[in-house]
């Protein structure tokens, strides 16, 4: 717990003094977000204020996770099993920090050009691909000592589906999918002043909170495994609540400045790495599919724009008023700052919804 508790405090005093730097940074590096012509007229006032905040966050988190290691070496001996850095972590920071870098080429390019064209929707989507990919294989090629993987070859609801394995090929394709739609769906939510923040904050903390309690109940700890049936097949959990604890302290640090009025954006720079982030913590948590649940709001998002996509090529007919959903709320009339709260509400009984059924299991196994 030390070690979660002192990554979380890093990131967060990193990342609430680390990013009023960046602001001055992109400010003066005239890194100003170009606004859509197509969007809510009232995004026109936002035009100039800096983006690829997400930056500041990421390497808070990177820096927090050493200092996570830093306090494990005080800790007995039955925690510093997990010493690293370790596979668990390279592949999650891993994904951080390389979709955040293909997010950070669209917003270089969104600057440069001075209008909201960055990479093409295929460049994006390659580009997620590759990182998807890479550190796909590496979660299920790579084993630790015990034979054990940052993913795993079946597919998971709270833990592994014993009929659904789908073999190592299968586990990579399942992997890149879950990067790619957690990626663009964070990246779908972001656009209003701390939405997309507030709602990873609460998703990252989850996970947080997951990544402990299988380290408690451990299937690598040996002294817990020799007296209960039950114990989590999760290679390193704790690596994964301290990512997970970072991250979140390093995004409520960044909310501080990204809260309405913002003074600075994620951009896709934030959006893709925070996807690629949680979408890494649920495959390695086996929580694939619960990962729907606890991220629904990102799920909500997308869906509105595939629902939009659709009915309009087959109707030509429009469900909203203007995807992403939260567009829709403001063309109906309500203020930003609740659509915000409001859609942070909706991300909260959808954490809550996700834990509760993760407890649940725990408690009818351990019945």
């Amino acid at each position: 717990m030390r070690a979660v508790i002192v990554a979380a405090a890093v990131a967060f005093i990193i990342s609430l003094f680390g990013t009023p730097v960046a602001i001055r940074v992109f400010t003066a590096l005239k890194a100003g977000q170009p606004i859509r012509t197509l969007g809510p007229a009232s995004h026109q006032g936002k035009k100039g204020t800096p983006t690829m905040g997400g930056v500041a966050f990421i390497v808070a988190t990177v820096f927090a996770y050493v200092a996570g290691h830093v306090a494990l070496t005080t800790l007995p001996d039955r925690q510093i099993a997990q010493e690293g850095p370790t596979m668990t972590a390279l592949v999650l920071l891993g994904l951080f920090v390389f979709c955040g870098v293909v997010g950070f080429l669209d917003d270089f390019l969104k600057v440069r050009r001075r209008n909201s064209d960055g990479l093409s929707a295929k460049g994006k989507l390659l580009g997620q691909l590759i990182v998807g990919a890479g550190f796909g294989i590496a979660a299920l090629y790579v084993a630790s000592t015990n034979g054990q993987t940052v993913a795993s070859e079946h597919i998971s609801f709270i833990r592994d589906i014993s009929w659904l394995d789908v073999g190592k090929v299968g586990s990579v394709i399942v992997f890149v999918f879950v990067i790619m739609a957690m990626s663009n769906g964070v990246n779908l939510t972001d656009g209003l002043d701390g939405l997309a923040t507030g709602a990873s904050i609460l998703v990252l903390g989850a996970y947080a909170l997951i990544g402990f309690w299988q380290y408690r109940h451990w299937c690598g700890d040996t002294d817990y495994a020799r007296v209960n049936d039950y114990c989590y097949q999760v290679r390193d959990p704790l690596e994964i609540a301290m990512i997970a604890a970072a991250a979140a302290a390093a995004c409520v640090g960044f909310l501080w400045w990204n809260t309405s009025p913002a003074r600075i954006f994620m951009g896709d720079t934030g959006a893709l790495g925070l996807g690629g982030l949680i979408g890494g913590l649920a495959v390695s948590t086996r929580t694939t599919l619960l990962s729907i649940i606890i991220g629904g709001l990102f799920v909500i998002v997308t869906m509105s724009v595939v629902i939009q996509i659709i009915s309009f090529k087959t109707t030509g007919k429009r469900v909203f008023r203007m995807s992403p959903l939260q567009h829709h709320f403001e063309l109906a009339g309500w203020s930003e700052v609740n659509i915000v709260v409001r859609f942070w509400i909706v991300a909260g009984i959808c954490v809550a919804i996700g834990l509760g059924l993760f407890y649940s299991d725990f408690l009818a196994v351990m019945g």
